[in-house]
């Protein structure tokens, strides 16, 4: 997952540095004029590195707003009503309980490290 999530970065800023510097609508063809606004591209990075963060941190409440709710209904379905202990394996929901935990490692660990990569270059 790290070099997917490393590559899918890369391949985002190379993209966005791109379309910032050749992609506007500047060129005039005709007249010979090639604009190439390299500041703004650069400047721009900074709003992708934001975009970085603000993903970063929604993954890692989303992670763990799912991996609570599903501690919580295995709990409640488990110990209340059942009467059965905490992860017993004749409670179901707890492989909702440990997929919601593996959820939130993963998702939280992706995004914080597409987030720190994404700084990182930007800041290199």
């Amino acid at each position: 997952m790290g070099f997917t999530v490393v590559g899918l970065a890369l391949c985002g800023l190379s993209l966005f540095y791109g379309l910032m510097v050749e992609g506007r609508d500047f060129n005039d063809a005709s007249a010979g004029v090639f604009f190439v606004d390299q500041p703004l591209g650069v400047e721009s990075l900074s709003s992708f590195g934001f975009g970085a963060s603000s993903i970063a941190l929604f993954a890692r409440v989303a992670g763990g707003i799912y991996t609570k709710a599903a501690d919580v209904g295995a709990d409640l379905v488990g110990k209340v009503e059942q009467g059965i202990p905490e992860d017993d394996p004749r409670n179901p929901a707890t492989i909702a309980d440990n997929v919601g935990d593996n959820v939130g490692d993963v998702a939280g660990m992706g995004a914080d490290l597409f987030e720190s990569f994404v700084g990182s270059i930007i800041a290199a």
